[in-house]
């Protein structure tokens, strides 16, 4: 841990952050929560899972000039792989080529990833430092998703400094397609079911003397 930023939090809670915490009356339980440890350093079993089962992810960095920018990137669940408890990792496939992410680590490597689970309301924000790996033919087909039609161009390493899960206040709560289908096909084959149990019974009393 940096002497300078003794907690994990301190790569969020600035000093102008903690003033503000202070004037508006939250200081004293964000301190209460650094005193017990803060933020976790390293990616639980849980993270891990949390990650593997999403479909979407927001990666943020900031230019030399301090100017931010925030990219999507999206894939079936499994894209965004856990490579041990401080890297996650993803193929980052071709796009518009237009390159700021990549452009902007080269110049700060520091770099925000924003996870969100609008089915379970859940929403997880890692900070940490990324960097792009070019002409690594093994580790961007380990990556690449199965049977996923989109074009690896290179791979982003992010490593972890510290996360924190929000509470779903305000995530208003929406649901992937696919599970929509899924639900409504089982529904459709429940209602066949009883609608045949309904006719067998029918058949069973018509034909009762």
């Amino acid at each position: 841990m940096n002497p300078a930023h003794p907690f994990s939090s301190d790569v969020a809670f600035t000093p102008s952050v903690k003033a503000l915490q202070a004037r508006k009356g939250s200081r004293d339980a964000y301190a209460r929560a650094e005193e017990r440890g803060g933020w976790q350093t390293r990616i639980t079993p849980d993270l891990a899972a949390f990650v593997a089962a999403q479909t979407s992810v927001f990666l943020a960095t900031v230019n030399a000039e301090g100017q931010p920018y925030i990219q999507h990137r999206g894939g079936p669940a499994g894209f965004l792989r856990v490579l041990d408890d401080k890297t996650i990792a993803f193929a980052d496939f071709a796009g518009n080529r237009q390159y700021i992410t990549q452009g902007n680590l080269a110049d700060n490597p520091k770099a925000h990833l924003f996870l969100i689970d609008y089915a379970h309301r859940r929403r997880v924000k890692i900070w940490g430092e990324a960097r792009v790996v070019e002409g690594d033919d093994a580790l961007t087909a380990e990556l690449m998703p199965k049977s996923y039609k989109a074009r690896p161009e290179q791979v982003i390493l992010f490593t972890v400094s510290a996360w924190d899960a929000n509470c779903p206040q305000h995530i208003p709560q929406r649901f992937e397609a696919e599970d929509v289908a899924a639900a409504i096909a089982q529904r459709d084959r429940r209602i066949e079911a009883l609608q045949a149990e309904v006719e067998r019974l029918r058949t069973a009393a018509t034909a009762a003397p």
